[in-house]
């Protein structure tokens, strides 16, 4: 059963790589969505796939990548859309 979740990271979450970190894990684990920065120096992320996937997803975000400090992440669970075509960085 797919589920949705968005979240957004607060630290120091841009110019670190965490949107493309948080692509390539997505691309392999099959979940669709996407990434961006927000105005607030904040990074969101919109999610589908299988809950288990999903959870490992928030494993990972609360972590980024090398270079990243998250403070904390803010999910809440959603119903799909199935809208997602594949996992973008948006701009």
């Amino acid at each position: 059963m797919t589920k949705r979740i968005h979240a957004c990271i607060y630290g120091r979450v841009q110019g670190v790589g965490f949107r493309h970190f948080v692509r390539r894990i997505a691309l392999g684990m099959d979940i669709s969505g996407f990434v961006r920065n927000t105005d607030d120096g904040a990074v969101e992320v919109t999610a589908e796939g299988e809950p288990r996937d999903l959870e490992t997803l928030l494993d990972y975000l609360s972590e980024g990548p090398a270079y990243a400090r998250v403070d904390r992440v803010e999910v809440s669970w959603q119903r799909p859309t199935d809208e997602y075509d594949g996992f973008e960085v948006r701009v």
